[in-house]
């Protein structure tokens, strides 16, 4: 394919069949997926899981060894060059110049990409990411919060049709991992096609679809209500006295798929209903415990995903 294709506009990435060994090792295996544009995709999963690879495979960063597809209309094999001019790539490290200002670290990024009025960019940009009365201030004196405004800042001011964030949140304050989180609705309202790796859970659910990856394989993906319907699970919250020791009680026992601490309650999972409903049945009559029938949320379904995975693995 030469150019860009116009058979399926609302899509932004189609891949199928995409698999990558190092070192003989395949790390991603047969992975196919559809991501549409101006859609927040979120990629969950154990670190080594194959998360960065897959998304450097989707976007042209890195030739897979086998399989197909296209990313925002160009092939991803044949017209690499022409995807990474179109996309943004925030990576967990903060990865600009420590020593230059942030409005000086603005207007390199504009000069890099060849925009006309590269200090008008950079200052345009200093007042939608908030950092108005900060633009000469050294961008390693930022806090954690700043700089990861400043990059965003950064990797967004080309105007990419896609933006790549990988743990983008790691070591930022609550406040500031909520402020980041609207300013990314923002931009995908705008149309910015957006793939995130991460490993926390209230992030997961403000994507507008998931894809969990275990070892380099595919293990679920959809929506967050998609995800958690059909891993099946059956899930009980139970609460009372001695919970540690009712969790070492029933971890292993036939139909408990599952067995984590919430707080200061136990969740109970099982995709066996019957199974699960007869182990419990003795505990469900002790006078210290109460159990209540509950939807399973999206961290049990990754933790029975990760405990799954892992034997697969092995």
């Amino acid at each position: 394919m030469n150019g860009a294709a116009n058979h399926a506009p609302g899509i932004a990435i189609d891949v199928k069949g995409l698999s990558k060994s190092f070192s003989g090792r395949e790390v991603v295996h047969d992975l196919s997926m559809q991501v549409k544009r101006g859609s927040i995709y979120g990629f969950l999963g154990p670190n080594g899981s194959g998360k960065t690879t897959t998304i450097r495979m989707l976007c042209g960063l890195l030739t897979p060894d086998s399989g197909t597809g296209t990313c925002l209309g160009y092939d991803i094999r044949r017209d690499a060059d022409k995807i990474k001019r179109r996309v943004g790539y925030m990576t967990q490290r903060f990865s600009l110049y420590q020593d230059l200002s942030v409005r000086e670290n603005l207007e390199f990024v504009a000069r890099l990409y060849g925009m006309p009025d590269a200090r008008g960019a950079a200052r345009d940009m200093v007042a939608r990411i908030g950092l108005n009365g900060r633009e000469e201030q050294l961008a390693g004196n930022l806090s954690g919060g700043w700089k990861q405004r400043l990059a965003l800042g950064a990797c967004t001011l080309p105007n990419p049709q896609l933006l790549l964030l990988d743990e983008p949140t790691a070591g930022v304050d609550p406040k500031a991992r909520r402020d980041f989180w609207n300013e990314i609705h923002a931009l995908a309202a705008d149309g910015l096609t957006v793939l995130v790796s991460t490993h926390y859970m209230d992030e997961a659910e403000r994507c507008h679809e998931i894809a969990y990856i275990a070892y380099g394989n595919l293990l679920a993906h959809g929506t967050v209500d998609e995800v958690i319907a059909h891993s099946a699970l059956s899930t009980y919250t139970v609460s009372g006295d001695d919970l540690n020791g009712l969790s070492a009680e029933l971890t292993g026992r036939p139909g408990v798929d599952m067995v984590a601490p919430f707080g200061t309650s136990l969740h109970v999972s099982g995709r066996d209903r019957a199974a699960l409903e007869a182990t419990i049945a003795p505990y469900r009559e002790h006078k210290g415990w109460q159990w209540q029938a509950s939807e399973p949320s999206l961290e049990d379904v990754f933790i029975d995903l990760m405990g799954r995975a892992k034997d697969n693995f092995q």
